[in-house]
């Protein structure tokens, strides 16, 4: 007997930040592996050349198009340009962001517009832009790609958990906002990941092995940890929960709690 097949994206379109590297390729080819056609983006075109080719491999449509996300007008035209080709965006992944990592005494004016420029207004602009257009259908799938560092502080890192913790809070008013047009917001915050960004700070086996101590799954993530919850949530079976920022991270934001009852 056939029944129904969950978690099914084909037929939808999905737009993608950041798509050049990282965690964006991880997202966008989840994605089309589910079924979704994709909008890709990055700010050199030339750099998604690469992943277009491999999502066409899967056998889904790409659309690459150049996006910088401290250009208002430019997010306009990239949205517009994803209607005009595909008629939709059903699945918004608002993954581009970056990271200046320096003693907070230390952070420059630069430093700080850099980073809540970027990760925090941009990905407001960038939801309002895709929301617009969601919002006429009644329908849409708003993904914000928040951190561990929404909720908890580092050393080193003032200005992007100022702007990961802004996307926590931005996922909560936007999904009070959009919901009654059956657009969610909700938001994906990976713990731990070893990826290109941060690579260098795993070759100090110290800090590594600090980390391990926290975590009670005793691994740090891998990209491909992210993947079934982005599939999830851009899906018709999450349709139901919106305003959530679900934690990634192998347990490391209960791990201070639970060792402090230990000791106890």
């Amino acid at each position: 007997m056939g029944g129904k097949k969950y978690f099914d994206l084909t037929g939808k379109i999905a737009l993608v930040t950041g798509a050049s590297r990282g965690l964006g390729q991880y997202f966008g080819r989840a994605l089309a592996r589910a079924g979704a056609d994709l909008v890709i983006t990055s700010r050199k075109l030339e750099s998604l050349n690469e992943f277009k080719a491999e999502i066409e491999a899967l056998g889904r449509k790409v659309l690459p198009l150049p996006l910088d996300v401290l250009d208002y007008d430019n997010i306009q035209n990239v949205v517009d340009a994803a209607c005009d080709y595909y008629g939709k965006i059903d699945i918004l992944v608002n993954n581009a962001g970056v990271n200046i990592r320096k003693p907070a005494l230390e952070v420059t004016w630069d430093d700080w517009n850099t980073v809540l420029n970027t990760n925090l207004r941009g990905a407001f602009f960038v939801a309002q832009a895709v929301a617009g257009k969601m919002i006429p259908r009644q329908q849409g799938r708003i993904i914000n790609i928040a951190s561990f560092a929404s909720v908890s502080g580092s050393a080193n890192l003032a200005a992007y958990c100022a702007s990961k913790g802004g996307i926590k809070q931005l996922t909560m008013s936007l999904a009070d906002d959009w919901g009654k047009h059956s657009v969610t917001v909700n938001g994906i915050a990976p713990g731990y990941l070893k990826t290109e960004l941060n690579k260098v700070l795993y070759e100090d086996k110290e800090w590594v092995e600090r980390i391990l101590e926290r975590i009670p799954l005793k691994r740090t993530g891998r990209p491909d940890d992210l993947e079934g919850l982005v599939v999830f949530l851009a899906s018709d079976e999450s349709a139901y929960i919106t305003g959530q920022t679900i934690l990634i991270d192998g347990g490391i934001s209960t791990g201070a709690v639970r060792s402090a009852g230990q000791k106890t």
